[in-house]
């Protein structure tokens, strides 16, 4: 067989493995044999993907479930050779192809959801090192920085309360902030910010020149409170908080 139907053949038997039910497999290909690769590819990819986005199985049930990941085998192209990276293409396919789930009866929070989920796999997963111990008496005289470790993140979905018996059909009012960190235990923990929080670990992100004094008082300014002692020491508080709990620490 020469280079070109070498090609072909492969091509189509990549096609057969990825949609069985609407493509045939090689001409001449046992189709026993065929049916082995299918189902392995399949039940691997199955298998690399459930153990990241429980809640969302539970939610649309096993047979939906498998649809879905019939849908994201047939329909993508994945752009890493590590097994580890799947889920993370799976969320991006989600988020950037809607049209491939627009004939489907799919809950309108499934791409924050398994965005949310997915992150937990992350943290678990990640390289990065704790922020240094700090003397938190000088956070408010030195620049700061948020913790590698430590996510601030929005929804549009109130995506942590969201499980089988809690599914919103309509987005609420206010968005969901919430911190999303990875613990001293490696255990990775979610907790919800208000949007005062949020807005100071975005800015310290930002903008991670500034001192915590003059973070504050640009919140402050921001928040309609320039002047306020009580904000700033209802700030000053809330940064050692923070700081106690690993999430910002002085810049390096």
């Amino acid at each position: 067989m020469d280079k070109s139907g070498l090609f072909r053949q492969q091509h189509t038997l990549g096609r057969y493995l990825r949609d069985p039910d609407h493509c045939v497999p090689p001409a001449g290909m046992d189709v026993a044999r065929g049916q082995v690769y299918r189902d392995l590819i399949f039940a691997n990819l199955l298998s690399l993907l459930s153990g990241t986005f429980p809640v969302l199985i539970k939610i649309l049930g096993d047979e939906r479930w498998r649809s879905l990941v019939r849908i994201f085998l047939r329909d993508y192209r994945a752009r890493t050779p590590k097994f580890g990276e799947i889920a993370r293409e799976f969320v991006e396919f989600l988020a950037a192809e809607p049209q491939a789930l627009s004939n489907g009866p799919w809950p309108p929070f499934m791409v924050e959801l398994v965005h949310y989920e997915w992150i937990e796999m992350v943290l678990q997963q990640s390289e990065a090192e704790p922020l240094a111990p700090s003397d938190a008496a000088l956070l408010l005289d030195r620049p700061l920085q948020v913790s590698p470790l430590a996510w601030p993140l929005v929804y549009a979905w109130p995506v942590q309360w969201v499980g089988p018996d809690y599914q919103p059909e309509a987005i609420p009012a206010q968005p969901t902030l919430l911190l999303v960190r990875r613990a001293e235990d490696w255990s990775v923990k979610f907790s919800e910010l208000s949007p005062l929080a949020w807005r100071l670990l975005q800015r310290i992100g930002e903008l991670p020149q500034l001192s915590g004094r003059e973070q504050l008082e640009g919140l402050a300014v921001e928040a309609g409170e320039a002047g306020s002692q009580a904000f700033m020491d209802s700030g000053a508080a809330l940064l050692r908080q923070m700081q106690g709990e690993g999430v910002v620490g002085i810049g390096a």
